[in-house]
């Protein structure tokens, strides 16, 4: 079965992706001789994998802010939404180049000069790269990020003699002039984007003959089921983007009602919002500041927009962590379905707590002089299934 046959997208996107990273050499034979062209390798491969490293990298700076050794920030969600809209954008461009320099150099190592094909190497490889890209949730698990590049790399290797016709005696320097482009190509993509390196590490497949998850390092895992469902829905937005139709992010002015007055014995005492747009995506936010005495936390209630249509497929990582210290803990997972973190320090009493809700609205409170308990209210005082229905309505 094609990957690109119309009707199927994303059980062949699953099944495409298991079988590229479980038996390479198999499936490059496989891809040499199927129909494809550009544009629906694209829609049904490309654009759904590369969005995993852009939203799980967005969901953890949301979650963790961006930062190192002991000190981070955190943007506000517009600009981060901003930031990864262009990430990914160019991420997608990468791939295009990527083929076009396969293609230029195939005569050279005396391969075949052929745009389709050489675009299949560029479509494929990638591929546990961009699933790799899951650990941009946890800062925690270092910068690994390498392990499934180099496997990537790995997969070319194996695939660029096949389709591009080269011969084995050339096969070896052809890969390494393509590495050094794509080196090069990368570090022009990373200086535009600022990219922050993504969090990575070993992938183990469970039941290798008919693989239904992905077992990842700290007990998490990756459910093909959900994912085959969350690329359908990537696809879509991707093409409402292409029609120039993106989601519209909710008016922040609608956000800010869902700021309460008061919780748990806090006063608001300040309320601001903002909205933006960026090829094509748009998100906004609404930012509410409580106080109690010398006790405050800030809570926010952040729309995703088409990041948030995206971001489906990373409920199809069930990402658990926890860290425990002598005055505190940290935790990820998922409460009640939807991924959530929490940190306290009982020493200094600051504390963070969020919550996914709907794969689209992230809403979070941060305070000091606070408990994890104020924290958890404030959040629960959004109203996370009033958030949900909104975003049923769309």
């Amino acid at each position: 079965m094609s990957v690109v046959e119309p009707g199927s997208t994303g059980v062949n996107l699953v099944a495409r992706a298991k079988d590229i990273l479980l038996q390479p050499a198999a499936t490059w034979d496989v891809i040499d001789t199927e129909p494809a062209t550009i544009g629906d390798l694209y829609r049904s491969y490309v654009m759904p994998l590369a969005a995993i490293p852009a939203v799980c990298s967005l969901l953890g700076m949301l979650i963790f802010g961006i930062g190192g050794f002991g000190i981070s920030f955190r943007p506000s969600p517009v600009w981060l939404i901003a930031q990864t809209a262009v990430g990914y954008a160019l991420s997608l461009g990468m791939v295009y180049v990527m083929a076009l320099i396969i293609e230029g150099l195939a005569p050279t190592f005396g391969g075949t000069k052929d745009r389709i094909q050489a675009f299949k190497l560029a479509a494929y490889s990638p591929t546990a790269a961009w699933i790799a890209g899951v650990f941009g949730l946890l800062p925690t698990l270092a910068v690994l990020a390498l392990i499934g590049g180099l496997y990537s790399l790995f997969i070319l290797y194996k695939g660029l003699p096949k389709l591009m016709k080269a011969p084995e005696e050339k096969a070896t320097p052809y890969f390494v002039v393509v590495l050094v482009c794509a080196v090069v190509v990368g570090v022009v993509i990373a200086s535009v984007t600022g990219a922050i390196a993504s969090m990575a590490g070993p992938l183990h497949m469970a039941n290798r003959g008919a693989v239904d998850t992905v077992k990842l390092p700290g007990g998490a895992s990756l459910n093909i089921g959900q994912l085959e469902a969350a690329s359908k829905r990537a696809e879509a937005a991707a093409r409402q983007m292409e029609a120039g139709k993106a989601v519209a992010a909710t008016n922040p002015e609608i956000l800010k009602t869902y700021l309460p007055a008061s919780v748990a014995g806090f006063n608001r005492t300040e309320v601001s919002s903002s909205s933006g747009g960026v090829a094509g995506m748009q998100g906004s936010g609404a930012e509410g500041s409580y106080s109690k005495g010398d006790a405050n936390f800030r809570l926010t209630v952040s729309d995703l927009g088409g990041a948030g249509a995206l971001a489906g497929m990373a409920s199809a990582f069930n990402v658990q962590s926890s860290k425990e210290t002598a005055s505190g803990y940290e935790k990820v997972g998922k409460v009640g379905g939807r991924m959530t973190q929490e940190s306290y320090d009982r020493t200094s009493r600051h504390g963070e707590y969020s919550v996914l809700v709907a794969d689209r609205f992230m809403v979070q409170a941060t305070g000091d002089g606070v408990s994890i308990d104020d924290l958890k209210a404030a959040v629960g005082a959004v109203g996370i299934g009033q958030l949900e229905s909104l975003a049923k309505a769309g």
